[in-house]
């Protein structure tokens, strides 16, 4: 019982994981963003009014960094790997959630409507279609797209080619 808590504890942690790592050749560094640095316990807790406001609208995909995902081709294998984050929160089998939804299929759904799934109601009401575009700003910082939303995971606000093959990877899981 106490392996499954740490398990669960260790995933969690992952799901939450709060700097990200970029690696080259010869030399490996942590960036670190203000999305990244603050603390997931605070962001849910936010006053959601205030926070809606600030929320781009359902058919807005403008990014902070301004990059467009068209201005990038994604690699799906590249992006299966890339998916290992998710993996500790989402399943792509259909019909399977875990602390988040399943992603089976997600291109083109909306938001917050996968049955048997308890999803925030900030995200429920979002308004939001998981077009391309707005997971690729979704996935540049997703307490800024869905303010209020349970996702910990801070995003990969600095890797957008990141973030194009793991959406080409989601397109394949349909």
């Amino acid at each position: 019982m106490g392996l499954g808590l740490a398990c669960a504890a260790f995933a969690l942690s992952a799901c939450g994981k709060k700097a990200e790592t970029t690696e080259t050749s010869t030399t490996t560094t942590t960036e670190s963003t203000p999305a990244a640095t603050a603390s997931t316990e605070t962001a849910p807790a936010a006053a959601p009014a205030a926070a809606a406001a600030k929320a781009p609208a359902p058919d807005n995909t403008d990014t902070i960094a301004g990059v467009k995902l068209a201005a990038y081709t994604g690699d799906a294998a590249k992006g299966a790997t890339a998916f290992v984050t998710c993996k500790t929160c989402h399943a792509i089998e259909e019909g399977v959630n875990r602390i988040g939804p399943s992603l089976h299929a997600v291109v083109g759904r909306a938001a917050g409507t996968i049955p048997g799934y308890t999803y925030s109601a900030a995200n429920k009401n979002s308004g939001i279609t998981w077009s391309e575009d707005k997971l690729f700003q979704y996935l540049e910082n997703p307490q800024r797209v869905v303010p209020g939303t349970k996702m910990s995971f801070a995003g990969w606000p600095t890797d957008p080619q990141k973030r194009a093959d793991v959406i080409a990877y989601l397109k394949t899981l349909s």
